[in-house]
């Protein structure tokens, strides 16, 4: 069953067109990739989904329309967003960082600080730093944890291993994995690391400059020129 449905999704940034009729869906319980090479619109697509970009075509979730409808509505319905950036508040502690995420799901603050602190033991440890002295791979985790403070059914990751370095990419790569076997959460990725999304991911979709070339199963598409093209233009 598909819990996350795009349906020719166009996304526009005044007159320039960044997303050209994207259609794919999510089944639940899955983790699925969206990969390409800088520009080619992965980050543009997490934004529509949030409903950050002027769109047409149509996002469903969960069977109902999310088209048109504000970010804290689609927050609030259950879809949780870390973005490439982070967009931390630097000066701001970790946990007061991760109780920002909560707004629309203030009942389960506890639960979630809880949940968060299993997966990411450092926070816990240093709940009291600031961001801003953190490393690239600490400040993953409080995005990833902030996402998750609003209890979601769906977590969208945009560039979850941008600058990171092997070890904290395999630590990131197992904290997606258990969201979904322990928590029961449906995960998202976009990647320019096209080897780490074809290890986690079950499906991966290719995007180039705005339109999607190729999808299918990691296995079937390690070889495929198409791959390839989208990051390497040949």
């Amino acid at each position: 069953m598909a819990l996350l449905e795009i349906d020719k999704l166009s996304a526009f940034y005044g007159k320039a067109q960044a997303l050209h009729e994207v259609s794919l869906s999510v089944g639940a319980g899955s983790i699925i990739a969206v990969v390409g090479a800088n520009g080619a619109g992965k980050s543009t697509l997490l934004d529509s989904i949030m409903g950050l970009t002027k769109t047409t075509g149509a996002v469903r979730f969960d069977g109902a329309e999310i088209t048109g409808c504000k970010t804290k509505e689609i927050v609030s319905r259950g879809i949780g967003y870390g973005p490439e950036r982070f967009n931390l508040f630097p000066f701001m502690t970790v946990r007061d960082n991760l109780l920002v995420g909560a707004y629309t799901a203030r009942d389960d603050i506890g639960k979630n600080l809880a949940a968060i602190h299993k997966l990411f033991p450092r926070l816990a440890e240093r709940e009291t730093q600031e961001t801003s002295t953190q490393s690239g791979g600490e400040r993953q985790m409080v995005s990833l944890g902030r996402a998750l403070m609003s209890s979601p059914r769906l977590l969208l990751v945009d560039e979850p291993t941008i600058g990171l370095a092997p070890k904290v990419c395999l630590e990131i790569a197992d904290v997606l994995r258990r969201l979904r076997d322990e928590f029961s959460l449906t995960v998202v990725i976009t990647e320019q690391n096209a080897n780490f999304a074809l290890s986690l991911a079950e499906r991966v979709h290719v995007l180039e400059t705005g339109r999607l070339v190729a999808e299918g199963r990691p296995e079937d598409l390690a070889n495929d020129e198409r791959l390839a093209a989208a990051y390497f233009g040949h």
